[in-house]
């Protein structure tokens, strides 16, 4: 393999690795502005939505360092396109755990939520090592987003 691709997966992977594998940092509310990518305090609910102009919650960037939105475009993990309805480890060409494979869940908007809440709790052996997402309006935001990609 080319030395600098593998180099730069590599470090794609890390990048990739170290957004999904660690718990949001909270900031106090009267904190400066948290980054695109990051969680902040718990926030009233006229706050919450802080979607971009087309659509996307800000939260969503925490997924974007692993998942695209394009149909059959996998990353660090599965293509997120179509995903409300989908079961679950039904992507072609992407490396399900085993776990994740016989969950027999499909993806609805209350599977979702609490799969968002904590991954590794309801689907013990997933690959996907995020910490989950704690505030509610975020979740809701964010499957409200997850529906609109097909």
């Amino acid at each position: 393999m080319n030395k600098s691709i593998a180099t730069g997966a590599l470090l794609s992977l890390a990048l990739a690795l170290s957004a999904c594998g660690k718990p949001a940092e909270e900031k106090p509310a009267d904190s400066a502005p948290a980054a695109a990518t990051s969680e902040t305090a718990a926030a009233p609910a006229a706050e919450a939505t802080t979607a971009d102009a087309g659509g996307k919650p800000a939260v969503f960037g925490q997924c974007a360092a692993c998942h695209a939105v394009e149909p059959g475009k996998n990353g660090v993990g599965p293509s997120l396109a179509g995903i409300v309805g989908r079961k679950a480890g039904s992507v072609a060409g992407f490396a399900y755990s085993d776990a994740n494979k016989n969950s027999g869940l499909t993806w609805d908007e209350k599977t979702l939520d609490t799969y968002l809440t904590n991954p590794m709790k309801m689907v013990p052996g997933t690959k996907m090592t995020y910490a989950g997402l704690a505030d509610a309006a975020k979740r809701k935001e964010l499957i409200e987003y997850l529906k609109t990609l097909k």
